[in-house]
C-alpha cells in the first residue's frame, strides 16, 4: 500500500471483529515502531502486548466510563500498551524527549496496522498509576498511550481537517 494512502485513509477504529490477529502481523507492525527515529537513536519506547482476556478486563478499570474508547479497549482481541523509559532519552529547552520518541514509534505503528488492513485508536485518557499496577509496570516506566489493535468492523468517515494554508507559515510567523 501507498505511504501516501496510508496517510489519508487511517482513522481510528473503536469497534472490532472478534478475529485474531495473526503473530506474524503483530510482529510486523511492532517492528515498524521499533524503526522510528529518536533523540540521538537511544529507542526509549518499550511495547506490552496484551492478548489475555483477564489482563484486558483489569485494564478497563483504568479508564474513565466517559472514556468512548473504552469498549474498544474490553473487545479488541489485542491491546498495545506503549510506554517510555524516560532515562533513556534526553531533555532539551525543556522538552522531555521520551514523549516525542514514542510518540513517533506510536504512529508508526498505527501506519503500519492500517497498511495491513488492522485497526487501532490512540487513547490517552487513562489513569497511569492504575494501568502500572494492573499490568506490573516499572514505576520508572512512563506510559504514553494504548490502542487497541484488530480488524475493523466500523468504516468511520474521514475528519474534518484544517487546511495546509491556515497552519504553514513561509520565512516568517504570519500569513500571506
Amino acid at each position: 500500500m501507498d505511504i501516501f494512502q496510508v496517510f489519508n485513509d487511517r482513522r481510528s477504529i473503536r469497534k472490532y471483529k472478534e478475529t485474531q490477529v495473526e503473530a506474524v502481523k503483530i510482529e510486523q507492525i511492532l517492528n515498524a515502531a521499533r524503526l522510528a527515529p529518536s533523540w540521538k537513536n537511544m529507542q526509549c519506547w518499550r511495547f506490552l502486548v496484551i492478548n489475555d482476556q483477564e489482563k484486558k478486563t483489569a485494564l478497563l478499570q483504568a479508564f474513565p466510563e466517559e472514556n468512548p474508547g473504552s469498549r474498544a479497549i474490553a473487545t479488541a482481541p489485542v491491546i498495545i500498551v506503549v510506554c517510555a523509559d524516560p532515562s533513556e532519552s534526553g531533555v532539551e529547552n525543556g522538552i522531555e524527549y521520551f514523549i516525542a520518541d514514542t510518540a513517533i514509534a506510536f504512529e508508526h505503528l498505527c501506519l503500519a496496522a492500517h497498511a495491513l488492513g488492522l485497526g487501532s485508536c490512540w487513547m490517552g485518557w487513562f489513569d497511569e498509576a492504575a494501568i502500572r499496577t494492573a499490568l506490573a509496570i516499572p514505576e520508572n516506566i512512563r506510559v504514553v498511550g494504548i490502542t487497541p489493535l484488530g480488524y475493523p468492523d466500523q468504516e468511520p468517515k474521514a475528519r474534518p481537517r484544517k487546511s495546509l494554508s491556515d497552519i504553514t507559515f513561509y520565512n516568517r510567523w504570519e500569513k500571506l
